[in-house]
């Protein structure tokens, strides 16, 4: 089957499985130059099925590092207020946001962290309101990507540079099941896996975990009515099913935002705006950062943990057995999405309010009453190893094995 052929079938898979895409629904896809070709074969069956319309939000990764470069600090603190705005308003609608990402690891490796680190935070607060209808679950979206590249130079440099590219691709589409006759049924059943997963540990609901390994001494307690989600979200107005992220093989809920307590280390590097984060160790004390050290981009891990007063408290605590399909690939993607699917992993930052009971519902005080962190930031990092153990203890500080050698024991 050719290239096209497969893109056809990932399209078809984006907009049945991820995004659920309904007839009459406004779609917002925003992809870069690199990604433009998958971006277009999405929009054309979009139409087929019959959006509303399919709004194309373009950016050029070469263009946006030339302004990084080049451009006077104070266009680092000015968001559009147009393209904000916007965005709210779609959201508002019902519209469903597709983001397709292929950048290239070390883009930005060149640029002042400090523009980086200026823009990340004008961003996040002009999106704010955005972000939060996100984060409450209203509307469908979905992350997947597209093979660049300079993407495939970084994952694949030591095969041919001609082969660098079909290898990527191949890659993407064996971890979104596009390989299958029937990808969509192959979701269905992982879907059902996953739920099977996430059923037991809700109706557990332990007071915290605890987890051991050659690089974790960590305790991290869970908020009482926490919820455990895996795949396929429910958009709370719509009621319509969608998947986040193609591909996901994650189980996650969040954690006591105050109740993190132990010494924690990085088990895969960490690829964010363009840079790369090595080996970093976190300690925690009733639920913040405390102390850090990375062996590489020590800088820019200080930036995301300086985003605002509640970046350095963790928002989503995520289960990825080390046996599962992107892990036995035994490939480092250098991109978060594919990463953080192989790996166990947590999260700086906000946390999704529908991983409690009603948070949705609820203020940003009474969801940091329960436990929740709201943050401008929400930065996924790996912590999982072939030796992790992990153990749930209920409030009557029963134990029960969760993982074992870096898979489930139930």
């Amino acid at each position: 089957m050719n290239l096209l052929e497969n893109m056809e079938k990932y399209a078809d898979l984006i907009l049945k499985v991820g995004i659920n895409l309904e007839k009459g629904q406004k779609l917002v896809i925003k992809t870069d130059t690199d990604s433009i070709e998958l971006a277009r074969v999405i929009q054309e069956k979009a139409y087929d099925i019959g959006a509303r319309d399919v709004y194309m939000d373009i950016s050029d990764s070469k263009s946006t590092l030339i302004k990084f470069l080049k451009a006077p600090d104070e266009a680092f603190k000015e968001y559009p207020s147009w393209k904000a705005e916007g965005m709210e308003k779609l959201a508002e609608d019902g519209a469903a946001f597709l983001s397709i990402i292929s950048e290239d690891p070390d883009l930005f490796k060149n640029v002042n962290p400090d523009r980086l680190s200026k823009w990340n935070i004008t961003a996040s607060k002009a999106l704010k309101k955005y972000r939060n209808i996100l984060m409450s679950g209203s509307i469908n979206w979905c992350v997947v990507a597209s093979a660049s590249q300079r993407w495939a130079d970084k994952v694949f440099p030591n095969i041919e540079k001609n082969k660098r590219l079909e290898k990527l691709w191949e890659y993407i589409f064996k971890t979104v099941r596009v390989d299958n006759l029937d990808p969509i049924s192959a979701w269905k059943i992982h879907m059902q896996n996953l739920n099977d997963k996430l059923s037991y540990l809700n109706k557990k609901q332990f007071d915290k975990l605890i987890y051991n390994s050659k690089t974790a001494n960590l305790e991290i307690g869970l908020p009482k009515d926490h919820i455990w989600i895996g795949g396929g979200l429910k958009n709370t107005k719509s009621l319509v099913e969608f998947v986040p992220n193609l591909p996901t093989e994650e189980i996650f809920t969040m954690p006591d935002r105050n109740r993190i307590d132990g010494i924690i280390k990085s088990t895969m590097p960490l690829s964010y705006s363009g840079n790369i984060i090595e080996n970093f160790e976190l300690k925690f004390k009733d639920g913040k950062v405390i102390d850090f050290k990375a062996e590489k981009g020590e800088k820019i891990l200080r930036s995301i943990l300086e985003t605002d007063e509640n970046a350095k408290y963790i928002g989503e605590v995520a289960l990825v057995p080390d046996n599962s399909p992107i892990s036995n690939l035994n490939l480092l993607f250098y991109n978060t999405l594919f990463d953080e699917n192989a790996s166990c992993h947590l999260a700086f930052g906000e946390a999704y309010r529908y991983t409690l009971k009603n948070g949705s519902n609820m203020t940003e005080e009474e969801f940091r009453n329960k436990g929740g962190n709201t943050s401008l930031t929400h930065v996924d990092f790996m912590v999982g190893s072939s030796d992790l153990e992990i153990i749930g203890v209920d409030k009557e500080g029963n134990e029960e094995k969760i993982f074992s050698d870096g898979n489930w024991a139930f």
